[in-house]
């Protein structure tokens, strides 16, 4: 008898669609409110409990234990921000792509045609950043 009413009850929840509440949302906001707390709080407690003297010595700047010479302002060269960049875009770019890969089976053909589409994205930039040279360092 048991095993009548159970395929009735597995298609009635297929079926049935969830409501959210604003209570549902309530354990994320607690955590940002408990990360913020936090913040505030070890911010707070290194300003009032930290030591108050300054001295040159104290004030002088500390490159692990090697002593300080010339101007801390020395310009970079632009290729060393330019590579940092483009790693960064395409580090990110490639992150998404662990979400498809999770949920290709759900998303099916449409999913997959839409990957195609942000690779060929995706390797479009990568071709334009060797063509322009970007990352020779000559």
């Amino acid at each position: 008898m048991c095993q009548l009413h159970l395929p009735v009850l597995v298609l009635r929840t297929r079926t049935m669609e969830k409501t959210y509440l604003p209570v549902d949302y309530l354990p994320i906001f607690l955590q940002f409110v408990f990360a913020a707390g936090f913040v505030v709080t070890t911010i707070a407690a290194t300003h009032f409990l930290g030591p108050k003297k300054k001295t040159s010595n104290k004030l002088e700047a500390f490159e692990c234990g090697v002593e300080s010479q010339g101007n801390a302002r020395n310009p970079f060269a632009i290729k060393y921000f330019l590579t940092a960049i483009l790693f960064v875009l395409f580090d990110v770019e490639v992150i998404f792509m662990y979400p498809w890969a999770v949920n290709f089976r759900e998303l099916g053909v449409y999913g997959f045609l839409e990957m195609l589409v942000f690779m060929a994205l995706l390797l479009a930039g990568f071709y334009y950043v060797i063509k322009r040279k970007a990352l020779d360092w000559e």
